[in-house]
């Protein structure tokens, strides 16, 4: 790690714009976290109209804080309700709830301020030690190797985060087929265009994003007998919690850290996933495992940890290798081109103060948490009192002016609200809108490091196996799709003997 360049990032990142926009960005997150059905992706997706104005380190930052305050911010309904405000709080609800009802809201969410803190402060160490490293791999990476590393992104999203395979991996298939919508990027020949100008320079995927995560999840709410408004009458058990009683359960945090780690910097997987993998491990290695579910604190600390740390280290593979570590990245990447960086290796040499000013964000932003998230869940409780017929109408509002500003253009208006239908049709058919975007925005990635490489092996597919890397992570990626396959297959064998 290089102490100058710490130095001088930490010098950038205080300035007063910065470090408001930090501050900003990491409520905004646990606002937009906590209210169910929005998430972390719809939350980034909604707050990027306010970023195009702001110069790229701004921007980032912001988006970046509010990944970390949502990631925090599902777990204050999770608990207090019942009803998770993001995917990675799902796992929170099975002890956070009973403990709320027993009494202990408080502790509950004492224990969730303090262990997503530290799951992303663990988070930012990795990314600090890890960067150089792995910028330093990633020049070594070959064509073929990144698109071996964008198909294992497709696969790992569509086989591990979602409940229908087969429809995950045709909604990422989609999103692949939209990028290529546009002008070929190596011979600049109209593809798909119908001899429309406007789709000469291809279909912008924030119009889309918008349109498939913010919309439609509105018209699945407004379109449902019982859309999810909470009932914020209850008030806060008068139980105390102090700093010092989460070092009671410090090996699960740190055990839990370290898992959601390791899941995190795979591309494509996210918080969610390493949430449940994390309360398995917890509640399988505890002494008293059948305490899980009745309001256990090492249900609470284990997912809470590993999402924070999840949701960090996603950000090493967006920045550093240009792959989506995560739906919710996928949007930050967005964000990253349209400010007109390209994220990858060369970014660690040619902007290294960008690199270490977003982490250096995201570690204020997690130590901010733990005074945010206390003051945040009294006013909370205040606010969710509001009906969703309100809530939807500032999600729609703020839509159409995110789709307009993207370049002024009323046809991405049009496409947003295209595909809001399209994401309200995905979620009655339990199509994967996480894989669609994922899609689209690996898919040029995928094209191009697969074309190039055949144009330097003279078309031979063959030859993609001459590289050790890529076989493995082919391997690797058609073992995701086959294993739980066979799973299944043995499982529906077993119960028919039976």
């Amino acid at each position: 790690m290089n102490i100058n360049l710490l130095k001088d990032s930490f010098l950038t990142i205080i300035e007063p714009t910065n470090i408001m926009l930090v501050v900003l960005g990491l409520l905004v997150g646990i606002f937009l976290g906590a209210l169910p059905g929005i998430g972390s992706s719809m939350a980034i997706v909604l707050a990027l109209p306010f970023t195009y104005f702001l110069d790229v380190l701004p921007a980032i930052a912001f988006l970046s804080t509010i990944y970390v305050g949502s990631a925090y911010g599902g777990s204050i309904t999770a608990i207090l309700f019942n009803t998770p405000g993001t995917p990675e709080a799902v796992a929170t609800t099975f002890d956070g709830h009973p403990m709320s009802q027993q009494g202990k809201s408080k502790k509950a969410l004492g224990l969730a301020i303090s262990s997503s803190a530290f799951g992303g402060i663990f988070a930012v160490i990795l990314m600090f030690s890890l960067a150089s490293i792995l910028s330093e791999v990633a020049f070594k990476i070959h064509a073929s190797e990144y698109f071996a590393l964008a198909i294992l992104g497709m696969t790992v999203i569509s086989a591990l985060g979602t409940s229908n395979m087969v429809k995950a991996i045709i909604s990422g298939l989609i999103g692949i087929f939209i990028s290529t919508i546009g002008l070929d990027p190596l011979t600049a020949t109209d593809r798909f265009t119908f001899n429309t100008l406007e789709l000469m320079n291809g279909i912008d995927y924030i119009p889309i994003m918008i349109g498939a995560f913010a919309l439609g999840e509105v018209f699945s709410q407004v379109t449902n007998n019982k859309p999810q408004n909470l009932n914020a009458s209850s008030k806060l058990s008068q139980g105390v919690f102090k700093f010092k009683d989460f070092f009671v359960y410090k090996w699960t945090a740190l055990k839990s850290a370290t898992i959601g780690s390791l899941l995190g910097i795979l591309p494509g997987t996210g918080g969610a996933i390493a949430s449940f993998v994390s309360y398995g491990v917890a509640m399988k290695t505890d002494k008293n495992p059948e305490e899980f579910g009745k309001g256990k604190a090492e249900g609470v600390v284990a997912p809470e940890t590993s999402n924070n740390a999840a949701a960090g280290v996603s950000m090493i593979p967006t920045l550093i290798l240009g792959i989506p570590g995560s739906p919710t990245t996928a949007v930050i990447l967005a964000a990253l081109v349209l400010q007109g960086v390209q994220p990858g290796p060369q970014l660690m040499a040619d902007q290294p103060i960008l690199l270490y000013s977003i982490f250096l964000a995201m570690l204020f932003a997690s130590v901010m948490t733990l005074v945010a998230g206390r003051a945040g869940v009294q006013v909370f409780t205040l606010l969710l009192k509001a009906p969703y017929s309100i809530i939807a109408t500032f999600i729609i509002i703020l839509s159409l002016l995110g789709a307009y500003a993207t370049n002024n253009d009323l046809l991405n208006v049009w496409i947003m609200l295209l595909f809001g239908v399209v994401g309200y049709l995905m979620k009655i058919y339990h199509f994967s809108i996480a894989s669609l975007i994922l899609g689209i925005v690996l898919g040029p990635l995928m094209e191009t490091s697969l074309r190039r490489h055949l144009l330097i092996n003279n078309g031979e597919f063959l030859s993609l196996f001459h590289s050790p890397i890529t076989v493995i992570l082919l391997v690797i990626s058609v073992l995701i799709i086959v294993v739980p396959i066979i799973m299944d297959k043995k499982k529906a064998k077993s119960s028919n003997s039976n």
